[in-house]
């Protein structure tokens, strides 16, 4: 008898001891790495990475660090192999990073206007040089047609609106012909048998500056991401047809192209970005402190966070009505996930 109480309470104390390192693994240190794309890496927009990591370090006690990167990849890979406890990714990116560790979490999106997910979108644009725009109207009106053959700039092949949106968009179009019937986005990603040239920005911002800089044709990137670099010159946001111009102050990496005007000749609506987590570096406790002081009222009237519309601050993040960050789950990013199968 006393053999095997000795025996139960041997196993309960090692259980014990497991599940305490087991917690204690889930990030025990005093400090949170978050990892940005490049399109969230540059000088402009420190102001508002510090702000959001501030609000994490109120709320766990721990400092925030930034690992800002200049390569997709770079970011997918490193809140994957739990580097980085958090990262602010595209649904593609989140989508690429789960599949290589499962235990990547959505922690939550920004909203739409209405403060809900039922309009949580931004736009994945193709666009061309105002001068060029005439070449890409069919019968009066703007069409991808003319894209064939094409020095065409994407984003990263893990870019949800610079690469997996809008290459979707162009195979549906295009395999309803008989020539094209095959058309896979593989053979979009590098020229010579549907464009003539493929460019890669590496940023929205780099495939944009590809775009106005006369190293590309056509060019795809979202409206969130050059929002802070560019103002509407004639039409309405969001339109095929709408014409954009560069802001004379414009900072890095548009400094270069000042003035410049350019067409939309495509524009799809796209699943808003996360924040995730890496719940194998991240404790379940931080999850919730982290998640619960992000979605609340105080972040969402945080001007630092929710820049006013019209604010020439630069931001991440508009609030031109009830926008605010929202839960989320997983089978959320599913029509994303479909345009892969």
């Amino acid at each position: 008898m006393k053999k095997n109480l000795l025996t139960f309470l041997s196993i309960l104390f090692l259980v014990t001891i497991l599940a305490a390192c087991s917690s204690s693994s889930a990030n025990s240190s005093d400090k949170l790495t978050m990892v940005w794309y490049p399109n969230e890496s540059g000088n402009d927009l420190k102001a508002a990475r510090d702000e959001i990591g501030k609000v994490i370090e109120d709320v766990t006690g721990k400092k925030v660090e930034h690992k800002l990167t200049t390569d997709y990849a770079i970011a997918i890979e490193t809140i994957a192999n739990g580097n980085a406890q958090l990262a602010f990714m595209g649904a593609q990116g989140y989508i690429e990073a789960k599949n290589k560790n499962n235990k990547i979490e959505p922690l939550i999106v920004p909203s739409g206007k209405s403060g809900t997910i039922d309009d949580a979108v931004y736009y994945s644009w193709l666009a061309v040089k105002k001068a060029d725009a005439e070449k890409y109207k069919v019968n009066g009106d703007f069409a991808i047609d003319n894209i064939i053959d094409s020095q065409f700039s994407f984003v990263s092949s893990s870019s949800t609106s610079g690469f997996k949106v809008p290459s979707s968009d162009i195979v549906s179009y295009f395999s309803k012909e008989d020539k094209w019937k095959d058309l896979k986005p593989e053979d979009l990603m590098e020229g010579g048998k549907f464009f003539k040239e493929v460019l890669y920005g590496d940023s929205h911002q780099g495939s944009a500056v590809n775009l106005l800089s006369g190293r590309a044709e056509v060019a795809a990137f979202c409206d969130t991401c050059v929002g802070n670099y560019i103002e509407i010159a004639q039409g309405e946001p969001n339109k095929k047809g709408s014409i954009y111009k560069v802001k004379a102050d414009a900072a890095e990496p548009f400094n270069t192209v000042p003035g410049e005007e350019f067409v939309l000749i495509n524009v799809t609506p796209v699943l808003n970005a996360p924040f995730a987590a890496n719940m194998d570096s991240l404790s379940a406790e931080d999850f919730k402190k982290i998640q619960e002081i992000l979605v609340s009222d105080e972040v969402s009237k945080n001007e630092k966070i929710f820049v006013p519309d019209g604010s020439d601050t630069p931001g991440l993040f508009k609030k031109t009505a009830d926008e605010k960050f929202v839960v989320v789950e997983d089978s959320w990013f599913d029509p994303i996930r479909k345009l892969s199968k």
